[in-house]
């Protein structure tokens, strides 16, 4: 049985380690965006309220419950 053999002077391209000013500017957004959803499911509803209504609070009610926020 014959094998394939990758030829000796085939270039094996290089994996350039990504940098912490490159993935911080990344991380803060994500890390922004997670609190703002965190905010609307666990504590959207009540006195801390945001945005009047009910329209929130309904939108991520089985959210709320499937993470373990009471609202009832």
């Amino acid at each position: 049985m014959a094998q394939s053999v990758a030829p000796a002077d085939a270039a094996i391209p290089a994996i350039t380690p990504l940098s912490l000013k490159a993935i911080a500017p990344w991380a803060v957004f994500i890390g922004f965006l997670a609190l703002v959803l965190l905010y609307f499911v666990g504590a959207e509803q009540g006195a801390t309220a945001l945005v009047s209504g009910e329209g929130i609070h309904e939108w991520v009610h089985d959210g709320r419950h499937l993470l373990g926020f009471p609202c009832h």
